[in-house]
């Protein structure tokens, strides 16, 4: 049902918390530190335990050393081909590593895919090097980033995960990040279901065994030090609907692996999604005063979608609500109003509705008679 509300003001909040419905499936209970599942399409949180308590991200830091990275390729900074030099630090950097050395030349591609397949830590440190200078330096510019991505909870101290007072993040930032990584840059999210990577003549399996046991799953990134335990950033896409768990703290390595399944088939077996509105569909045609055309089309800023519980999509109402007069010029992408959606009474969701074109100003004789209307009420 598609009503319309005419109001002389409107304010536009964010998408709003589902209420309790008694058709929702009870979220599982895990043996971990943290946990967040989220629907990717719709950013709608699914299940979570502690989401925002502080834990050491182990190798999921490598997430956003892969976002800035990638960002550098993007932007022309660096090259897939681009030789990189191997710094003595890189080169002795612990942990998980792919295993370069100063005197074996190296390209960013070869980095990257240490990284992410790998898990190196050493190609981490080496990206590092290259784009900031130094790892420091980096880790300024992984906090900068994550502060415009709203990770609130995350404070980084170096590009690996090892372990370093003051390094960082929450479950809720790193299904943010999670979801940014494979937004802006689908291009090489394809990496993180490679199974295997070879480099220096040795062979290495990606870590995430989550890849062969369930088809569905093509990422993202494991984690482990003693201080964060089993950490895993998984993604999965089924029947075109993608979700995200991230499980920090798990007891040991099958502990992660199971409990992410059992996030991931929740959040497929439990919710399902609905979409309200797809981006640039005319929802409305408000009138416009002292304009060059009589009206203008409202449409969604962006696509519109809910996760709900199997079957209550059928029961949504959605309500447009316009401010009004709307006097020209208008520029295209100008909010003009609201789409707001609601559950058995309960609001579930708005989303801001735009010009999509512009009006310019009428002619003079146009905007005469349209103040005459307006001070008319017509």
């Amino acid at each position: 049902m598609l009503k319309l509300l005419r109001r002389t003001a409107l304010v536009v909040s964010a998408l709003i918390p589902l209420p309790a419905l008694a058709t929702v499936i009870p979220p599982p209970q895990l043996e971990a530190r943290a946990w967040l599942l989220v629907d990717n399409e719709s950013g709608q949180t699914l299940a979570q335990s502690r989401p925002d308590e502080a834990v050491e991200p182990a190798s999921l830091t490598k997430l956003m050393t892969a976002y800035l990275t990638f960002s550098a390729l993007k932007s022309g900074q660096i090259k897939p081909d681009q030789t990189v030099p191997v710094s003595v630090k890189a080169w002795k950097t612990g942990g998980s590593r792919m295993f370069i050395a100063p005197d074996k030349p190296v390209t960013v591609d070869e980095l990257i895919h240490g990284m992410i397949i790998q898990s190196g830590n050493d190609a981490c440190v080496a990206l590092a090097e290259l784009i900031a200078g130094s790892e420091e330096a980096f880790a300024q510019m992984m906090n900068r980033e994550a502060k415009r991505l709203g990770m609130a909870g995350t404070q980084y101290r170096n590009s690996t995960g090892l372990t370093e007072d003051g390094h960082y993040t929450t479950a809720r930032d790193l299904a943010l990040l999670a979801r940014a990584l494979i937004h802006d840059f689908p291009e090489y999210y394809p990496l993180y279901s490679t199974p295997d990577y070879t480099y220096n003549s040795i062979k290495q399996g990606n870590r995430n065994r989550l890849l062969t046991l369930d088809p569905s799953v093509d990422g993202m990134k494991t984690g482990h030090t003693d201080a964060a335990g089993w950490c895993l950033v998984s993604s999965a896409r089924r029947d075109g609907r993608r979700v995200l768990s991230v499980l920090l703290g798990a007891p040991n390595e099958s502990g992660r692996i199971e409990s992410s399944r059992t996030l991931i088939n929740y959040g497929y077996n439990a919710y399902e999604n609905t979409r309200i509105a797809t981006a640039g569909e005319a929802l409305a045609q408000p009138a416009v005063y002292k304009g060059a055309t009589a009206s203008v089309l409202a449409v969604p800023a962006s696509d519109a979608v809910l996760s709900l519980p199997h079957g209550e999509g059928a029961k949504l109402t959605r309500d447009i609500e316009l401010t009004t007069p709307l006097v020209a010029p208008i520029a295209a992408g100008q909010t003009l109003g609201t789409l707001k959606v609601s559950l058995d009474g309960n609001p579930v969701g708005e989303y801001p509705l735009v010009a999509q074109a512009a009006v310019e100003e009428g002619g003079f004789f146009r905007r005469i008679w349209d103040t005459i209307r307006l001070w008319l009420g017509m």
